[in-house]
């Protein structure tokens, strides 16, 4: 038994080994307190293991360290599926579904035959249950459950159950009886993962480990950054509570591509994966409407086909209103004002109004021009034909930028039957392009002549 003296912040719980006037994490000034905490750690002889090392190019992979699950959004997500000895974190603002999408992937885990632990500090058995019963069309032999805040009691039912997943939500709120402080403070959580990744590394019996951490009011993952360091991976879950889209996106991912995303529905019977991605974020109409104009994102390895609906009213108070609920106000305002001065459309007594079709959020450059264009068409009130496609940055000079991998969407354009597609002037081979029509502009100007000529 060991005995050490910390100053712990009684705002934040931040604990660090030597006072200062200023908290350093929540910059509070006067809360950190002297507390002494007891560590119990047994000592022991350090186990060495005779491993040679290997040429990289002589490792093999074998394709059977992974688990491949029902959810196509999630595998994709992962890099292809459940590495089995893996440690992720999920984390999403409260109400998002990071609980119901764990209880959907121990659901289709069980349903392969792969034992499923859900270690739950937040929910009773009782509530778990409620809520499968809910989302599960019947309950599989292979998910045990049990709700506690313990560590020391969550890896003893691991070592009894020895199953191949474990889920543990959340993080926060687990405690070890060795270390003297509350659940959530950084030793606890830090400790608490620490062990989790000796579980999933056991190389003679490895486990695949998923737990969930909190999110602060700033839209980051609670805790100090040593815990997104110890995982293999960090998945945000990214929705409003108010609407059913879900996006799963990968910020760290050791065994495949970040920045890769999973689209998913919320509903009454759990999370459920987006299957028709090509039409889910536009609307299929006869003919075109004003306010309407179609682009095309990358996120990830995939390529989706969305829509923005602009409304341009008149204003009757000094200041117009300017909403874009899936785009940055800034970037909503920078671009209107680029099409005021570099398009010829005065905005200045007008409310402009942007919303994508589904939802979701625009973060890519590429569709500037497709924005630009939605408030051109509301404000002539002149529709833009349903297969016309807008692709390119626009810069503070209403010149169009370059935006990456443009061929290969062009190809992805016309295979999925779009005919016409502006672009920026750039040297591509417009010969094999057969059934689309390429129409390269320089500036604004002339992406609106053309459109409306």
């Amino acid at each position: 038994m060991k005995k050490k003296k910390i100053f712990r912040c009684k705002e934040c719980d931040y604990e660090t080994v030597s006072w200062t006037g200023k908290c350093p994490s929540c910059q509070a000034w006067g809360t950190l307190k002297e507390v002494e905490i007891v560590e119990n750690k047994k000592s022991g002889k350090n186990n060495l293991e005779n491993k040679v090392a290997l040429k990289l190019k002589d490792v093999v992979i074998d394709s059977s360290e992974r688990i491949i699950t029902s959810m196509e959004e999630l595998n994709r997500v992962l890099g292809g599926g459940i590495v089995k000895d893996s440690v992720s974190i999920l984390t999403a603002r409260p109400g998002a579904g990071k609980s119901t999408l764990f209880l959907e992937m121990a659901y289709d885990l069980a349903e392969k035959g792969v034992r499923v632990l859900y270690i739950s500090g937040e929910e009773s058995e009782s509530q778990i249950k409620a809520r499968a019963i809910r989302t599960m069309e019947e309950i599989p032999n292979e998910i045990w459950i049990v709700s506690t805040t313990s560590m020391d009691l969550a890896v003893k039912n691991i070592k009894e159950i020895n199953p191949d997943v474990i889920f543990l939500d959340s993080i926060q709120t687990f405690t070890l009886s060795e270390f003297n402080s509350r659940a959530g403070s950084p030793v606890q959580t830090i400790e608490c993962a620490n062990i989790l990744v000796d579980i999933a590394k056991n190389k003679d019996n490895p486990k695949a480990v998923f737990m969930i951490g909190h999110m602060t009011k700033n839209d980051e993952m609670a805790g100090l950054r040593t815990l997104e360091h110890l995982v293999d991976t960090v998945i945000y879950l990214e929705g409003e509570i108010d609407e059913p889209l879900r996006v799963l996106i990968s910020t760290k991912n050791r065994f495949g591509r970040t920045g890769e995303i999973g689209l998913f529905n919320m509903t009454e019977n759990g999370i459920k994966e987006i299957k028709d991605i090509d039409n889910h974020f536009v609307t299929e109409r006869e003919t075109s409407i004003p306010g309407s104009a179609l682009s095309m994102i990358k996120e990830g390895s995939r390529m989706m086909v969305v829509e923005i609906e602009s409304l341009v009213s008149k204003t009757f108070l000094p200041y117009p209103t300017r909403i874009g609920d899936s785009l940055r106000k800034d970037q909503l305002n920078t671009l209107i004002s680029i099409l005021e001065e570099r398009g010829g459309v005065n905005l200045y007594d007008k409310n402009v109004i942007i919303k994508t079709t589904g939802g979701i959020r625009l973060s890519e450059q590429s569709v500037n021009l497709a924005i630009i264009m939605s408030i051109v068409s509301a404000f002539y009130n002149k529709g833009i034909d349903n297969k016309t496609v807008f692709i390119s940055e626009v810069g503070l000079t209403g010149e169009l930028k370059r935006v990456p991998q443009i061929e290969t969407r062009i190809e992805e354009l016309s295979r999925l039957g779009y005919k016409r597609v502006f672009i920026f002037k750039t040297k591509i081979d417009l010969k094999k392009f057969k059934d689309i029509e390429v129409i390269q502009c320089s500036n604004l100007m002339e992406v609106i002549k053309n459109t409306f000529k």
